[in-house]
């Protein structure tokens, strides 16, 4: 059977590896990370997730580890509430879902179910793609040289791969002029209960911090500022005193979120931005997920997407022989991109007004946005904005940011 190499162990990943496993295929995964990569925040299982899971049959599975959500709430720099959204709104596709887990359940879920069909190499990614006569060969960072039929680049929005075949990523780069850490916040007896509440304070400057709930005994933290760049990955505390200076007025529970980021195991930061690749693979290189199509998580469809493209991909080479004859390979992974091209034109094309709504830059902009939320709550509006954003399935993005434009 091939032998295919899928770089990048998240959910597009190992989606699409337990895909190709199943089927039978030769399928190695070169995850950068020592282990099965925790944190992230709630996925939504609305939608195309729900879908693709239930195909994988991984739903009864996902659904045991939903999180207990009651609905979302905006607050002042004093915890008091402008305006709330609870779960049962807009018959039940508003901003919070009563079906919504962590994205690293969602991930261990795939991983484990990939096990039997799959060969992991943690802490490991490639140096090199090179054509060979029938396949790429690939020099990996540590592991001995192999050649794969083909290679999957699902390593994210700062795709190694994509770098290696494509170009720098400064020429698929399109920033939206946002930063977020994200991280999860270990409860202790003083730590304010949030009931099942998702709670969002923004404040001037575009600045905002959330919490929202995670198992028992943690919360999940979000900060988001703006930048278009940031401090190098590996400078943590670079990155610490950039949220201390950004955030060092902004009230609430912030001084709680910006100490426990310093202690919290899962802690990421990082810019809020779109890629966009022309095309999505070159002779036996394909992109998958946030590699190829990033529409950022103010587009809601991050995970939806990895999903989806997953079983788009896995569905355009289910012929063993696409992957040793030249032109049926690329007339397969055509047919992929031609599948998800829409999906993905459609996410990245967010609302007018999106990123401003999402984190406004003036008091008066965070006063008309509470205003906004509590009125299209109402009969008179409600019916008709649910009908507006019915395309779209839901008012909600699966890292928790309110589609309301």
């Amino acid at each position: 059977m091939p032998r295919v190499l899928v770089v990048g162990g998240g959910i597009a990943g190992d989606a699409v590896a337990l895909m190709l496993g199943r089927a039978g295929w030769e399928v190695t995964v070169a995850e950068i990370a020592p282990q099965l990569r925790g944190g992230g925040q709630a996925v939504d299982l609305r939608g195309d997730c729900r879908e693709v899971l239930a195909k994988l049959g991984l739903l009864d599975e996902v659904l045991s580890v939903l999180l207990f959500q009651r609905g979302a709430a905006w607050v002042d720099r004093d915890g008091h509430r402008l305006a709330t959204m609870p779960v049962e709104a807009f018959n039940g596709n508003g901003y919070v879902s009563k079906e919504e887990l962590l994205r690293s359940d969602l991930a261990r879920v795939l991983h484990d179910a990939t096990n039997a069909h799959v060969t992991y190499l943690f802490g490991e990614t490639v140096e090199e793609l090179e054509d060979a006569p029938h396949g790429v060969s690939v020099t990996f960072r540590n592991a001995p040289p192999a050649e794969f039929d083909l290679v999957i680049g699902a390593d994210g929005a700062h795709s190694r791969v994509r770098r290696l075949r494509f170009g720098p990523e400064e020429t698929f780069r399109r920033p939206l002029g946002l930063a977020h850490a994200w991280f999860t916040l270990e409860e202790t007896p003083k730590t304010p209960g949030i009931d099942g509440w998702f709670l969002t304070h923004n404040a001037p400057g575009s600045r905002a911090a959330s919490v929202r709930p995670g198992h028992r005994g943690e919360q999940e933290v979000g900060l988001t500022f703006p930048a278009t760049t940031l401090p190098p990955r590996q400078d943590r505390e670079a990155q610490f005193a950039l949220l201390d200076r950004v955030f060092a007025d902004l009230g609430w529970r912030t001084p709680e979120f910006l100490d426990a980021a310093r202690r919290a195991p899962d802690f990421a930061l990082d810019t809020l931005d779109q890629i966009h690749v022309p095309k999505w693979h070159d002779g036996r290189v394909v992109l998958l997920g946030d590699s190829a199509w990033c529409a950022s998580p103010l587009s809601g469809l991050g995970t939806a997407l990895a999903l989806r493209g997953a079983e788009a991909l896995a569905d355009a080479i289910a012929d063993a022989d696409a992957l040793r004859i030249p032109h049926r390979l690329s007339d397969a992974l055509t047919a992929f991109e031609s599948a998800m091209r829409p999906r993905v034109d459609a996410a990245q094309r967010m609302f007018p007004g999106r990123v401003r709504q999402h984190a406004p830059r003036t008091e008066l902009g965070i006063r008309a946005a509470a205003w906004l939320i509590r009125q299209v709550q109402k009969p008179a509006l409600a019916k008709a904005f649910g009908r507006l954003m019915g395309d779209r399935g839901h008012l909600m993005d699966d890292r928790g940011h309110a589609q309301l434009a």
